[in-house]
């Protein structure tokens, strides 16, 4: 976990996140779970956000089958979970969790070369991802981040990730992805599905509130009756259904 400091991840948001939210004064530290089969890596992630005071660390595990245990007796409020373990991967731990009512928000652990894990990861309902060589401020930063309910990943990286995942699919699998995508947002009404291609955009609740003339907390209403109407968990997903769908292009 020692690696140079960089200027920026291209996993992150460009928005670097205060201690605030879960873990402020006024509310309880942020509940972290590790996940991850490398002791080194788990060891280096506990030195990192253990001491820090809006973040307390419940529990740790070594493989994807540990993890439902842990989270019904410690209850964390976000998972740092690895891809790549023995038993059961983070893909398939992520995706019996995500299935679950009140699961927390998981963070994916990976590297450049896992793209199609990733993807798979974030249509499961993880809420991000960050690399695992990703400077110590930024890990941090991602946890406050989705413990707060914000979006881990910029807009850039999204539709990056989605176009070098997208381009090796079969055309039949990307048209039968497309014509299942538009049918849910047709379940949406206007002012929803308008939302949620701004989400698509990666633009946050005041810039959605800006372009559409809306309050910020009717922008809030608006995305949890898209989540609820859709069976999603999270704005990733919103974002992964808007570009199925056709990308920043669908008709609001």
């Amino acid at each position: 976990m020692n690696a140079p400091q960089r200027p920026h991840s291209p996993g992150l948001s460009q928005d670097p996140a205060a201690p605030s939210g879960p873990g402020s004064p006024q509310t309880p530290p942020i509940r972290l779970l590790l996940v991850d089969d490398d002791p080194l890596v788990r060891a280096g992630l506990s030195f990192m956000l253990g001491g820090l005071p809006d973040i307390r660390i419940v529990g740790e595990a070594a493989d994807g089958t540990e993890v439902a245990s842990l989270v019904e007796q410690h209850a964390p409020d976000v998972i740092l979970m690895d891809i790549r373990m023995p038993a059961m991967d983070g893909l398939a731990a992520t995706e019996e969790l995500r299935s679950r009512e009140q699961a927390p928000e998981v963070i994916v652990l990976t590297t450049f070369h896992a793209d199609e894990q990733v993807l798979r990861a974030l249509r499961a309902g993880a809420a991000g991802f960050v690399l695992k060589d990703t400077p110590p401020t930024e890990i941090v930063a991602a946890v406050r981040r989705v413990a707060a309910g914000e979006p881990v990943l910029s807009p850039a990286v999204t539709q990056q990730l989605i176009a070098r995942v997208t381009g090796h699919e079969q055309p039949q699998e990307q048209d039968t992805r497309g014509d299942r995508a538009r049918a849910q947002l047709a379940l949406l009404n206007d002012r929803e599905r308008a939302v949620a291609v701004a989400v698509g955009r990666g633009q946050s609740n005041a810039e959605i509130a800006r372009s559409l003339y809306l309050s910020v907390a009717t922008v809030k209403t608006h995305v949890s009756r898209i989540l609820t109407k859709l069976g999603l968990n999270n704005r990733v997903q919103i974002a992964l259904l808007v570009h199925d769908a056709g990308g920043l292009d669908t008709e609001a």
